[in-house]
């Protein structure tokens, strides 16, 4: 029988435990061993769910890494800010790396995280899950086969869902951009890496719109308050924190968001977080500065083009994509396919394969399973070609968003290539 592969985990918040609980349910592949995290709730909660005794379970990546390699692999889930020290450090010390997406926040430090695994001779598996979906693959062989011919255009659509936005990117940890980076890069980046995934290749030149419309001071209500458990007007508001928490407190619903804003899910607890922390502030009067919304629009060698959409101002949805060939139309919401024949003018839902159904219920459309399922199977074989997001696949679609992001601040296109 084959050894599990042994983990550990730096940054157990709320990615870092739903990568580490895939251990638990294929205890036969994979283990966590360590963890490395600064929140004491936090950690006791990752260590007692895996068995960890005291000498496991350390405060900072820094202790777990100065005993050397202790576990096959690591996974990286700390904040957006902090990828590139652990991965140079944990990748000197032979350890293989699934890290949390971004990859980094400059072109400069994701360049030396792969100039670093490339020396170490390691295999990095960067988290964009999106790749590793049923979804991804039905629609990926849809392409490749050719049925719609060649792709002349796409409309890409992330509707990140308003109450989704007030909690990460308002009120939350992705709300500034000198803090953590640009709205782009922090969500959007699974979906320009999405798109050179399918369509095969990266785009050569882009353009982009955007700003922060809504979330501002001046959009305050007359006699709203700084925060929404004083607030006179918060029952007619659809941003009202006491509202949204409170419901999914009631309902049982104590995973992510509420598991952001509470480590003790009681009334007490919310109460006092909501009064005293950052995600009980009136969506007016935080100081958040990343856009609401964004426009990319993309060109590729072949003469193709593509729009990518992101707008906070939506029901929390599924993306909706339609792609345009010349030979038929094919229209997906990340749960469906359906591929309209320019020939036989007719319209085929396209299975998402065997168990793909079953598959997709799972976090992000099953992405999260499928990342970490092609991760420990890398390791375990030690073939880095069982990755679909390894270092330079990923390094192209972040210069991409950082590309994106400069022709949106200086009103140009930028031409990728030079």
């Amino acid at each position: 029988m084959p050894v599990a592969v042994t983990l550990a985990v730096v940054g157990a918040g709320d990615r870092g435990a739903a990568r580490a609980a895939w251990a638990l349910a294929h205890p036969e592949r994979a283990a966590v061993v360590a963890v490395a995290e600064p929140r004491t709730v936090r950690r006791e909660r990752i260590a007692a769910a895996h068995g960890l005794d005291a000498g496991a379970v350390v405060g900072d990546w820094r202790a777990l890494a100065a005993r050397g390699r202790v576990a096959d692999a690591v996974l990286i889930c700390t904040l957006d800010r902090d990828h590139l020290e652990p991965v140079l450090a944990f990748a000197a010390l032979g350890y293989h790396i699934m890290l949390e997406k971004p990859m980094a926040l400059t072109e400069e430090e994701c360049r030396r995280i792969v100039a670093a695994v490339e020396e170490a001779g390691v295999i990095l598996c960067v988290g964009h899950v999106l790749r590793y979906t049923p979804y991804t693959r039905a629609l990926k062989r849809v392409l490749d086969s050719g049925r719609i011919g060649d792709v002349v255009s796409v409309q890409h659509l992330e509707p990140v869902g308003f109450w989704h936005q007030a909690h990460s990117f308002v009120r939350g940890n992705w709300r500034r951009e000198d803090e953590a980076t640009s709205m782009l890069m922090a969500k959007s980046c699974h979906d320009l890496d999405w798109l050179q995934y399918v369509l095969g290749r990266p785009p050569v030149r882009v353009s982009s719109f955007g700003r922060l419309s809504h979330f501002r001071p001046e959009r305050k209500p007359s006699g709203a308050a700084d925060r929404c458990l004083d607030c006179a007007v918060e029952e007619a508001c659809p941003y009202s924190a006491a509202r949204d928490y409170g419901d999914r407190l009631a309902a049982g619903r104590h995973g992510w968001p509420l598991s952001v804003v509470v480590d003790e899910f009681t009334p007490r607890a919310l109460e006092t977080a909501l009064r005293e922390g950052p995600y009980g502030r009136c969506v007016y009067a935080c100081d958040n500065d990343v856009v609401d919304h964004q426009v990319v629009a993309m060109e590729f060698d072949s003469g193709a083009t593509a729009t990518f959409t992101m707008t906070a101002f939506t029901e929390h949805a599924d993306r909706q994509t339609r792609i345009f060939g010349t030979r038929g139309e094919l229209r997906g919401n990340g749960r469906q396919l359906r591929l309209y024949d320019f020939l036989t003018r007719g319209e085929e839902v396209i299975g998402l394969g065997p168990g793909g159904a079953m598959d997709a219920a799972g976090g992000h459309g099953g992405g999260d399973a499928g990342l970490m399922d092609a991760f420990v199977s890398a390791v375990a074989t030690g073939d880095p070609g069982l990755v679909e997001s390894g270092p330079r696949e990923s390094l192209t679609s972040h210069l991409t968003v950082l590309a994106a992001e400069r022709a949106r601040r200086e009103g140009t296109v930028v031409d990728i290539r030079t």
